[in-house]
């Protein structure tokens, strides 16, 4: 999809809450694709040994049960990001900023003195720091499914959200080849702030919404 050779893996997490520092994933997954053909699906529970939230389990319809008996082990998800994640693969995620946070405390929990070196030898795309120069208000990955005429998933499960954000990230590069532009640049809505750690190896920058269409020249990365 990008014209040259490239590793890129679509990922989604989904978690016990939003605090990534004392909540856990709860499902990983990742769709790696190399030379514009997807090569593999990841799709794992983590059995974290600890209830899910009522609320989590009616957003996701994960269970405890679910966790329990097909989940595996958070050292083995850890393990397997490792081996995926070689430098200069180019990590896709909508709202990365939440999936880059959980995963990288994932990564501290278990190899402490890897994590950093793993995280910050890769690159990264927020499309939802895309979608708000392409379209007005609101931005979810839902709202990116239904404007750009994608089939509807089984929202708010990791796999299928990877799948949807697959299509998504072709549907945005089919309307304007700029994703490039956004490597290693997230935007965040300047009333809030950062939310969560702030990488070293991420550019930040203050993005109001838009009820248009950006020019090539007017877009978040060139500002």
């Amino acid at each position: 999809m990008w014209g040259i050779q490239i590793k890129i893996i679509f990922f989604d997490t989904e978690t016990t809450g939003l605090d990534f520092r004392n909540c856990k994933i709860i499902e990983l997954a990742m769709v790696t694709v190399e030379n514009g053909e997807i090569i593999e699906e990841y799709d794992e529970f983590i059995n974290i040994h600890q209830p899910i939230p009522p609320g989590i389990t009616r957003i996701t319809s994960i269970t405890n049960d679910m966790i329990k008996n097909e989940g595996i082990e958070e050292e083995s998800v850890a393990q397997d990001l490792k081996e995926r994640l070689t430098p200069d693969t180019l990590m896709i995620a909508h709202n990365a900023q939440f999936d880059l946070s959980f995963i990288y405390y994932l990564l501290k929990r278990n190899f402490p003195a890897e994590a950093d070196d793993i995280v910050s030898s890769l690159n990264w795309i927020d499309t939802y720091t895309v979608l708000k120069d392409r379209k007005k208000y609101p931005h979810k990955l839902i709202d990116a499914v239904h404007h750009y005429d994608i089939e509807e998933v089984h929202f708010h499960r990791a796999i299928d959200d990877t799948k949807a954000l697959y299509e998504v990230t072709k549907a945005l590069k089919r309307e304007r080849n700029d994703l490039v532009e956004y490597v290693n640049v997230f935007g965040y809505n300047p009333k809030y702030g950062v939310s969560g750690l702030t990488f070293p190896f991420i550019e930040y920058k203050a993005q109001y919404y838009s009820n248009f269409m950006k020019s090539d020249e007017d877009i978040l990365p060139r500002k």
